[in-house]
């Protein structure tokens, strides 16, 4: 009885020793510590890159249709518009890039490009205030295929003449300026110091867009805007505006080049949308395709119900 007495005493000792030793309690805490998650555990996303795939067709046929029209009509617009954004500290860097082209036949007319367009742009922030970053920007426009004119000959018959071809022209913008971002659906970007240039190879296109004769390079030097804002209103519907407007120093300042976007989306399920583009182009050194008149806006207005992809890098 002695010996049991004796041995459980030891053990109780040993038990009383061992949880006081510091690394045994320790492992005891942790195991009983609540874990709470570190707010410095999420790494903020640098980088943000989706767009959207668009496909819009359109088909129609008669026949012995007594109230007249095309025998046959088909319309294809297909559209990407592409962006990465960068952010980290105080630096940004934005890119964008929007493709679009269409065509259109009919029995009469045959077959002819309906919309065709091919837009970059790049813009590098650094932030001098909370909403305001000194920023340079670069700016590409072309287009990818022939375009035409089309008019009456003397007789009345259709007949067309090339106005341009693909890459030809090609407008190409680099500009320093401050950039205002109140939020993120408004940006206005203004620039006194801003070059350009106009680029047509086909040494026969470049007059149509004010190059000299036997020149292919326009070099033009003047103030730029670009506004842009782009605002979703709900679930479904979504409308984005981007407005350029250019002042050449070198040659009549007071003619305003202007080049405005606008497009209005809505969702009608995932994949269906309704889209309307509204396009408006002002050059007084570009042609008017009737030669019997001068330079005059130009008009571009797209509406159809089709397919759309949009996709965002997670």
């Amino acid at each position: 009885m002695k010996k049991i007495i004796i041995a459980s005493t030891c053990l109780l000792w040993a038990n009383l020793a061992i949880s006081q030793d510091p690394t045994v309690q320790d492992l005891k805490n942790v195991t009983e510590k609540e874990i709470v998650k570190d707010p410095n555990d999420t790494i903020p996303k640098i980088w943000k890159i989706g767009g959207q795939f668009g496909l819009t067709v359109n088909q129609g046929s008669l026949s012995n249709w007594s109230a007249g029209g095309d025998k046959f009509s088909f319309s294809l617009n297909a559209s990407a518009n592409l962006y990465a954004f960068y952010k980290k500290d105080r630096h940004s860097w934005d890119n964008s890039l929007d493709l679009a082209y269409g065509t259109v036949q009919t029995t009469s007319l045959g077959k002819r490009k309906a919309s065709d367009r091919i837009e970059f742009t790049s813009k590098y922030g650094y932030a001098l205030r909370k909403k305001v970053n000194l920023a340079g920007l670069f700016n590409f426009r072309s287009q990818f295929a022939n375009g035409y004119a089309y008019n009456k000959d003397v007789n009345g018959a259709d007949s067309s003449s090339l106005t341009s071809k693909p890459f030809a022209p090609m407008y190409m913008l680099l500009s320093l300026g401050l950039d205002y971002r109140p939020n993120d659906d408004f940006s206005l970007f203004v620039s006194p110091v801003t070059a350009r240039w106009v680029i047509a190879s086909d040494k026969l296109i470049g007059p149509l867009y004010g190059i000299e004769p036997g020149k292919t390079v326009k070099n033009e030097f003047g103030a730029f805007l670009s506004a842009t804002y782009n605002k979703k209103f709900g679930k479904n519907l979504q409308f984005k505006t981007k407005l350029d407007l250019f002042s050449n120093y070198l040659k009549n300042p007071q003619n305003i080049d202007i080049f405005w976007t606008n497009v209005l989306s809505a969702s009608i399920t995932k994949y269906i949308t309704f889209n309307l583009n509204v396009d408006m182009i002002y050059d007084d050194d570009t042609k008017n395709i009737d030669p019997t008149k001068g330079p005059a806006p130009q008009w571009l207005q797209l509406m159809g119900i089709g397919f759309a992809y949009r996709f965002a890098a997670k």
